[in-house]
C-alpha cells in the first residue's frame, strides 16, 4: 500500500511539473488526474470516492480524499468525451472532477460532483486464486484470502458486469458462492490502498 501511495505521488508531482494539480476556484474545487478509490450506490444517488494531489507549503503534495455525491444532474464523460453513467466506472480509473466547495464534515468529506471525466480507463487484468472467507450479499463483495493474515486478504467487488461460473462452467450468482470454495478471480490490476486493498471482479471462476 505504501508503494501505491508513493507512486501517486511520484505522478502527481509530475502533474505539477505539467501544470495538472488539484485546485480550488470560488464555490467549486476542481481534482485533475484523480483516482477513483470506491464506488457505491444507494437507490439512485451514486458515490464515487476519489483521491487527488494538493499542493501544500513548500510545494508539497498531500494527498486529499473526498467522496463524490453523483446524481442525475452530474456529467460523466470518458476521455472521448462520449456519456458514461455511475455503473461504468471503476476502482482504479483516472478522472478530472469538477465538485462543490461546499463539503461536510464527515471523514471523508461528501460534496456534490458536477462532472467527472475519465482521463485513463487502461483497466488490464490479472489473475488471483484463493479460498472464499466472506460473500457480503448486501455491499456485493467477496472477500477471499487467509482468515489468519488480514494482508493476504482481498475484498473484490462484484458489478452487474461480473460473470460467476461454477467448477462445469455454468453461470452462477454470488449467492450460490460459500466460504471455503477456492477460486480464481480474474480483476482489475488496480487495486485500492486500503486493508484489506480491494479492487474489481471481472470473472469468478469455482474451482473447488
Amino acid at each position: 500500500m505504501n508503494e501505491i501511495n508513493n507512486q501517486r505521488l511520484i505522478d502527481w508531482s509530475l502533474d505539477l511539473l505539467g501544470g495538472r494539480i488539484g485546485g480550488r476556484g470560488r464555490n467549486v474545487i476542481t481534482a485533475e488526474n484523480a483516482f477513483i478509490e470506491e464506488i457505491s450506490i444507494d437507490n439512485r444517488t451514486g458515490y464515487v470516492t476519489i483521491s487527488y494531489g494538493v499542493l501544500g507549503d513548500f510545494n508539497v503534495i498531500n494527498m486529499e480524499i473526498v467522496r463524490l455525491v453523483v446524481s442525475r444532474d452530474t456529467i460523466i464523460r470518458d476521455q472521448f468525451g462520449n456519456p458514461m453513467s455511475i455503473r461504468e466506472l471503476r476502482e482504479g480509473m483516472r478522472v478530472d472532477a469538477v465538485f462543490s466547495a461546499a463539503m461536510t464534515r464527515s471523514i471523508p468529506p461528501q460534496a456534490r460532483a458536477y462532472r467527472i471525466t475519465v482521463i485513463n480507463d487502461n483497466m488490464q487484468s490479472s489473475f488471483t486464486e484463493g479460498a472464499v472467507l466472506e460473500v457480503d450479499l448486501a455491499n456485493g463483495f467477496l472477500y477471499t484470502g487467509n482468515p489468519f493474515d488480514i494482508m493476504s486478504q482481498t475484498r473484490f467487488v462484484v458489478t452487474d458486469s461480473t460473470t460467476i461460473r461454477d467448477r462445469r462452467g455454468r453461470r452462477i450468482r454470488l449467492r450460490n458462492l460459500r466460504p471455503g470454495n477456492f477460486v480464481r478471480v480474474e480483476h482489475a490490476n488496480f487495486m485500492t490502498a486500503s486493508i484489506p486493498p480491494q479492487t474489481t471482479a471481472f470473472d469468478i471462476q469455482v474451482l473447488r
